[in-house]
């Protein structure tokens, strides 16, 4: 496939199954079903000899990768059996909790005090295993690890146990399973909750969901941080992934996007502004561009970091891989630099080990920038954390030949092997295209001609000799931090923290400009579609995120950057069509009654902007059905409702589901609109409502109940509608799902739902030394369902993961009371054997430490 017009290579043709030989594979039970069903160690290995002749398995080995990074340097001679050693092993699996979460203290606990001790107790296969135990540079033990392996946890009873409790919590969004070098880039932002963070390359979530976390640690119930977070990537089926990860943390401050991440918007409203009277806004926005506090840039990149848990890079990995991605690296980091404010912080970091994707982005970045931005010195932060500096020098490979110098590379070889992969940066221009005898060529450094001084004459000016000694950068590079797997048993990762100081110079045009002849068809065949991501389950997610609509001879100046990127040009995704023929295309039809959707046959095709084939974002204006939910539920007044509301659907009469946004995600929605939308919006706010769409649904006074997402930030605004429960009918709803009004244990909790309206109703655990009549307030341990009052009986209106896991946070908690309790017993009993005179010595000894 070529590179040009419709021919152009595509995602597609990249596309291939991955392989992992840490899982056994499925066929095995298919060819041998008598070893299907539970299984020990030594039946599969039996299986894996007894394969076919021609199966074998990936060998964790590569001469290329070897002769590669034992030149680069980036362990010691001494280190390098150990190191290679580390990563042919599997990784150990890690997790981490949410600290938004309600139950989070609670889970601390439960590992700290339940499954710590178990699981060391316990002996599999005659090995005694290694107890989980907190990563010890995570704040607060909120990050989890553990040597397990898919067959201890399947085959012992405490250890499935552990396993189906890390599937339940990851499922309710209590706890994330992340690889843990991922979750270091995070840690540096120093993420505050009226940050506005920006996620260039966000699939599949992880640290989009720790970022939201940040955004919203402090905030009590029912207030929202002044913060928010977009979240962006450029494929939709990822975009997808993402949106699914960060449903479970039920926020309203968070928008996805899907976008080239170098030609991310800024929504220039004093260059794109226009009247959007239609939209029913006629103010102007909070905010007159999009500028970000933090910005995370997680780009893409050849993967070679996670080959502990993707082993069949090892067969796929050559040195070209780092080259075709340079350019695309150094293009979204520079992005990222100009959306991000003066004073603020980004974080540049990969996966790889490669120095071309590594400190040679970041040295091309500085470069560029020109004392405009600087390297942030983090060796202080995280003292736990083992971390290396950064190279200052490197050598770069391109078909089997090093280079240490761009003075060096071929000239048929450099639109591929760029000047910017080098430790200095220089350029050497030539100034002879006619003379194939001789090249001479002139050092251009800084965007200055040199002194004229020329370079010796070559006899073959295709393949110039090369220089003798390595160029060695003069930037601050070693404040950059290299995460090795055989210090802490982790992948491999790169990290850069760049500090904003000024604004992008407009003057410097030609060191902003991009590397010319860059053909993305060229750079596309150097790329090895191997890059790793890691979702949700710490499952490995082949991608080539990014890649796709790379152009050629593309250069970038100072006011673009700075200013924004004016899409009508740099816009060129495949999946979106010429604004002109989308502004003919997006023309109302004479059956249509808006522009917002177009008419294929009988397919309605909706229209967000002026991209086809995605929901609009649409202020829910309908004052008739707002004022009927305010009234129904109560809705305090103080609570910013009205105009904080939005919809996906252009029919008011059709509109299934209603979203709560923060002020400034509403103030970056009226900044797209008035700029003309150029932010494609995937998702956006929290499902607060949902249309109720039984038949006694549709008879109910309010057609509308709250959702499970909404309701923690609606529940301390809501003063109707609402039930006070005992533990037992509580959990008794939980069990039962439907429960008849003569049927609860409480008979008075029965009649207070009768005397409910038709609809959706709130059910919140009362606590014990509350009477049913009485309010209680409601703060971060209020334990509350969303349930539906019918006609004789109360149905829970929670899902049955959601369901099972409060159960099992009851049960929690009921254990640790009886325990709390039986323990204050026998110290009351100890106590009162004593005598006046001992109860004295004891009252004396008391001092502000036992007592806090």
């Amino acid at each position: 496939m070529g590179g040009r017009g419709r021919s152009r290579t595509q995602r597609k043709h990249f596309r291939q199954s991955r392989e992992n030989i840490w899982k056994r594979s499925k066929s095995d039970d298919i060819q041998n079903p008598e070893n299907s069903g539970n299984s020990t160690p030594d039946d599969t290995n039996d299986r894996r000899v007894n394969r076919g002749p021609g199966w074998q398995p990936f060998a964790t080995q590569n001469t290329g990768f070897d002769e590669y990074y034992k030149e680069q340097e980036i362990v010691s001679q001494e280190e390098w059996d150990t190191f290679i050693k580390y990563l042919r092993t599997p990784l150990p699996a890690a997790f981490r909790i949410n600290s938004s979460s309600q139950f989070y203290r609670d889970i601390r606990l439960q590992l700290e005090n339940d499954f710590s001790i178990s699981l060391q107790a316990e002996d599999v296969d005659g090995c005694e295993v290694v107890a989980i135990k907190p990563l010890p540079w995570y704040p607060n033990n909120l990050a989890w690890h553990s040597n397990f392996s898919r067959n201890q946890l399947r085959k012992n009873q405490t250890l499935e146990r552990f396993h189906e409790f890390l599937k339940l919590e990851n499922e309710t969004g209590n706890i994330t399973r992340q690889e843990a070098v991922s979750m270091v880039p995070p840690l540096f932002l120093d993420v505050q909750p009226h940050h506005f963070v920006l996620d260039m390359c966000a699939a599949p979530g992880s640290k989009t969901f720790q970022l939201l976390e940040m955004i919203h640690q402090l905030t009590e119930p029912g207030t929202l941080p002044r913060g928010m977070v977009i979240a962006n990537d450029l494929d939709v089926q990822r975009c997808n992934l993402l949106i699914h990860q960060t449903k479970r943390m039920c926020t309203s401050n968070l928008i996805v996007t899907n976008h080239e991440a170098q030609h991310f918007p800024s929504c220039n409203l004093h260059r794109n502004h226009i009247n959007n009277s239609e939209f029913g806004n006629s103010e102007e926005p909070g905010i007159t561009q999009l500028q970000f506090d933090r910005v995370l840039c997680d780009v893409p990149c050849s993967g070679d970091g996670t080959l502990r848990k993707a082993p069949d890079i090892w067969r796929k990995w050559n040195a070209g891989n780092g080259n075709g991605l340079h350019g695309l690296q150094v293009q979204i980091g520079m992005r990222g630099i100009s959306l991000l404010k003066v004073g603020g912080r980004m974080i540049y970091s990969t996966c790889s080990m490669n120095p071309t994707e590594n400190e040679a982005v970041v040295a091309e970045i500085l470069r560029r920038c020109e004392g405009s931005i600087e390297l942030v010195d983090v060796s202080s932060e995280l003292p736990q954390l083992i971390r290396r500096p950064g190279l200052k020098k490197w050598k770069v490979r391109d078909k089997g030949v090093w280079f240490t110098s761009y003075k060096d590379v071929p000239k048929y070889r450099r639109s591929i092997v760029t000047s910017g992969m080098f430790p200095s940066g220089k350029t050497y221009e030539e100034t002879s295209e006619l003379d194939h005898e001789t090249v001479t060529t002139e050092l251009v450094e800084n965007g200055k001609e040199s002194t004229g001084n020329e370079l010796q004459m070559i006899d073959d000016p295709m393949f110039p000799a090369p220089s003798s000694d390595a160029e060695v950068s003069t930037l601050p590079l070693e404040r950059c931090m290299r995460i090795v797997p055989h210090d802490q048993n982790t992948g491999a990762f790169f990290i850069a923290v760049f500090h904003k100081l000024s604004s992008l110079s407009v003057t410097q045009k030609k060191n902003l400009s991009l590397p010319k002849k860059m053909d993305s068809s060229n750079a596309q065949a150097e790329i090895s579609k191997n890059e790793v991501k890691e979702d949700s389950d710490g499952v490995e997610i082949d991608s080539t995120k990014g890649t796709e609509g790379q152009r050629s001879e593309v250069t970038i100046d100072a006011d673009i950057l700075e200013n924004g990127i004016d899409e009508d040009a740099l816009d060129t995704d495949s999946n979106i069509l010429s604004k002109e023929t989308e502004k003919e295309e997006a023309q109302p039809s004479p059956d249509t009654k808006t522009g917002a959707e177009l008419t294929r046959g009988k397919r309605k095709l909706q229209i967000q902007g002026k991209w086809r084939g995605v929901d609009p974002v649409l202020f829910y204006r309908d004052d008739t059905v707002i004022d009927r939910i305010m009234e129904f539920y109560g809705i305090k007044e103080s609570f910013p409702f009205k105009g904080h509301l939005i919809t996906r659907n252009i029919d008011n009469n059709h509109v299934k589901r209603i979203y709560y946004i923060s002020k400034y995600v509403k103030d970056v929605l009226e900044l797209n609109l008035l700029a003309g939308q150029h932010l494609k919006i995937a998702s956006v706010g929290l499902k607060m409502f949902e249309r109720q769409t039984s038949k006694e649904g549709t008879t109910a006074p309010c057609l509308f109940r709250i959702s499970s997402e909404g309701l923690p930030l609606i529940l301390p605004h809501i003063t109707k509608q609402i039930l006070y429960a005992s533990a037992v009918d509580f959990k008794h709803l939980l069990q039962y799902k439907i429960i008849k009004f003569s049927d609860f244990v409480n008979p008075e909790f029965g009649e207070k739902a009768s005397k409910l309206m038709l609809g959706c109703c709130v059910v919140v655990l009362r606590r014990d030394d509350k009477d049913l009549s009485e309010d209680q307030q409601v703060d971060a341990s209020t334990v509350a369902i969303g349930c539906w009052r019918g006609r004789t009986n109360v149905a829970v209106m929670v899902t049955a993961i959601d369901c099972q896991e409060l159960l099992e946070r009851l049960s929690v908690l009921k254990a640790t009371e009886t325990a709390h309790n039986s323990s204050s017993q026998l110290k009351a009993d100890e106590f009162g054997h004593k005598n006046d005179s001992e109860i004295k010595e004891d009252i004396k000894a008391l001092t502000p430490e036992t007592l806090g």
